[in-house]
């Protein structure tokens, strides 16, 4: 039976069992659109932006550990969806971008919004393509599928020439078959346990690929097996209980320095499922040059980028697990437990927040309290970049599997329709977003978007009136000399009503908890704006305020 293209592509995510797509229509893909209209059991999500829409996407694959689709049209929608493909890829998360594209004839002529679309994504994408021929989409779309979700996971974009959407053709399933996660080596699985066993001071840095493999409980077995201490990425807090006796803390931004040192010192570091990013590694500072280094990832290349393995390990990071803890031995003698008793006390001593309130401001450590006390243990959690950010990262405790969801890319803008993605996947759980005031303007029109749909999150917005991060950075290189970071007041909770949410400002600590409590009782899309010190920028460094 002859379909347009458009139904073709319609077809194709049928196949790959997509239920969501995120974007914002556009001219350049109405065939698509209109395949959707006879295609109830794909719902798109039209929202406000395209960056608010690959965020969404973003944070859907991350929450339902699939993959992600988003749209968007040609030029100005696909720059706009970039940022998406941008964190995609830093996040190593599956995505499958479509965007509508000029017409054949009408290529390199400068048509209107004509942008070269494989040349632009390919910096920031796993893998770009243009579809030239109808007869192509089958094959070449699933291909997309395939190459997003296998090895290390990433995006890919797709460009749609108009008329190829209109041309007629035949459809054929052309989805490749589920592959075997791989396996591990039984002779390098003998070399790491022997290396291990050695070890006086190990590590473990887990990161991604632990989440990905669904290879949290594999994780605990062995680390309580081996008495080793472990410390999460940055931003992957999910890879290991934070509650856990074995658990010392999460390394990246405002990483304490009983951790930094501990990791320095060790002389033997393993690297699960982590890329050993520039954040995660203090600024590639953090192994020593004599201390052995096991890395273990599904992808080759991310051998050596940052540091070079004494033994690298191709390997899916549960399967890793599952059987180096068969074969290595216990810490019968309690080698390692006295280190891993002492760093495990350090990260309580650091972490564990206290309840502190003040009158004139919400105490962000006080705030934190609170939240613990009140969230459901299943509430997942989302975020922004930005200094509000230390806080959660240092206090907050995220001890299943599949609560938090954050950025790697350090976006802006992120955590409020990440939140919506996730809430989307997840319509029973409570889905919490933190932003600053700064990067919540960057998408705060997809508030309306979970008003429309009828997406209740709770979105809890630090207003300061700074670009924080900024600030901070400025009063650290050039004291004294702040531009471009001080921020107009905003009434973040009337844009909340005005939009048909529900909204509350908290000027101070003993009125959060009842502003979480109406909040978490309405069934619409809520917000708390939260007023902090401008003086106090970080849970760790306060501004001084002799400078001002």
């Amino acid at each position: 039976m002859n379909i347009t293209g458009g139904e073709a592509v319609v077809e194709v995510l049928r196949n790959e069992k997509v239920k969501k797509v995120f974007g914002v229509p556009g001219e350049s893909y109405l065939p698509v659109l209109d395949a959707f209209y006879a295609t109830p059991d794909i719902e798109f999500i039209s929202a406000r932006q395209e960056g608010g829409a690959s965020f969404m996407a973003e944070g859907y694959a991350k929450s339902t550990l699939d993959v992600g689709v988003c749209m968007a049209t040609r030029g100005p929608g696909a720059t706009n969806l970039s940022i998406g493909i941008h964190t995609a890829q830093q996040d190593s998360t599956p995505l499958v971008a479509l965007i509508g594209q000029v017409e054949r004839a009408a290529k390199n002529k400068e048509a209107f919004q004509e942008v070269d679309l494989p040349a632009f994504f390919q910096p920031i994408a796993k893998w770009t393509l243009e579809i030239e021929r109808a007869d192509s989409i089958s094959e070449l779309l699933h291909r997309a599928f395939h190459i997003a979700a296998s090895g290390r996971p990433g995006p890919v974009v797709v460009s749609l020439p108009e008329d190829v959407l209109e041309e007629y053709t035949t459809y054929h399933n052309k989805a490749v078959p589920e592959i075997e996660a791989v396996p591990p080596g039984l002779e390098q699985i003998q070399q790491a346990a022997e290396k291990i066993e050695q070890a006086s001071k190990p590590v473990i840095i887990a990161g991604g690929g632990v989440i990905w493999s669904q290879g949290q409980n594999s994780l605990v077995s062995l680390a309580e097996k081996l008495s080793i201490p472990v410390a999460s990425a940055f931003r992957r807090f999910t890879v290991f209980p934070n509650s856990h006796p074995n658990y010392i803390g999460a390394l990246g931004l405002g990483a304490p320095s009983y951790l930094l040192d501990y990791i320095k010192e060790s002389d033997v570091v393993v690297a699960l499922g982590t890329r050993l990013s520039q954040v995660t590694t203090a600024n590639y500072t953090l192994l020593d040059e004599d201390a052995t280094l096991i890395h273990i990832d599904q992808a080759a290349d991310t051998y050596g980028k940052s540091f070079s393995p004494d033994l690298a390990i191709q390997a899916d990071a549960r399967l890793f697990t599952d059987l180096l803890a068969q074969v290595v031995s216990p810490d019968k003698d309690n080698l390692r437990e006295d280190k891993r008793t002492a760093l495990n006390k350090a990260y309580h001593a650091f972490s564990d927040v206290k309840k502190r309130y003040t009158k004139n401001y919400v105490d962000m450590e006080g705030m934190m309290y609170d939240l613990m006390e009140k969230l459901p243990n299943d509430t997942i959690v989302t975020n922004d970049a930005g200094n509000f950010f230390s806080w959660l990262s240092r206090y907050y405790k995220f001890n299943a599997a599949d609560v938090y969801i954050g950025p790697t890319a350090g976006a802006m803008g992120y955590g409020l329709p990440a939140a919506i993605g996730a809430k989307i996947a997840n319509p029973d759980r409570m889905v919490v977003s933190f932003s600053g005031d700064g990067g919540f303007m960057m998408t705060m029109q997809e508030f309306q978007t979970a008003v429309r749909y009828q997406v209740p999150v709770l979105a809890i917005v630090i207003n300061n009136s700074l670009y924080g991060t900024i600030r901070a950075h400025q009063e650290n290189k050039f004291p004294g000399r702040q531009i471009a970071t001080n921020l107009s007041e905003v009434h973040f909770t009337q844009i909340a009503t005005s939009m048909g949410g529900y909204g509350e400002r908290v000027e101070k600590n003993e009125d959060f908890i009842p502003a979480i409590e109406r909040a978490l009782n309405t069934d619409k899309p809520a917000l708390i704006e939260v007023i902090t010190d401008p003086e106090i920028l970080t849970a760790h460094q306060p501004l001084r305020k002799e400078l001002h």
